[in-house]
């Protein structure tokens, strides 16, 4: 699916608890390289623990902060809630 077709958001604003997956960088090609290198490249899951000004996250298992300038750089579309009920897809 296209980037156009997505709904997508800044980072920041994914509520605590949720998943998302990176899809835009927006940013100098040095901020880019950085956020990838810190493991925020395209296509990445994120998961965001907490915060506002600065946004706690989980991605490959590593938790680090952002500030809110970097946190707005990074599109993300969130992703659907794994039900407990259901499990994985495919698992039924």
């Amino acid at each position: 699916m296209s980037a156009a077709h997505l709904h997508l958001s800044p980072l920041c604003q994914l509520p605590a608890g949720a998943t998302g997956r990176v899809c835009v960088l927006n940013g100098d090609d040095g901020f880019c390289q950085r956020v990838r290198e810190m493991g925020f490249g395209e296509a990445a899951l994120v998961t965001k623990i907490s915060g506002t000004a600065t946004s706690l996250c989980l991605v490959n298992g590593t938790r680090l902060a952002l500030n809110h300038r970097a946190a707005m750089s990074i599109l993300v579309e969130q992703l659907p809630a794994l039900s407990l009920v259901d499990g994985p897809a495919g698992a039924r």
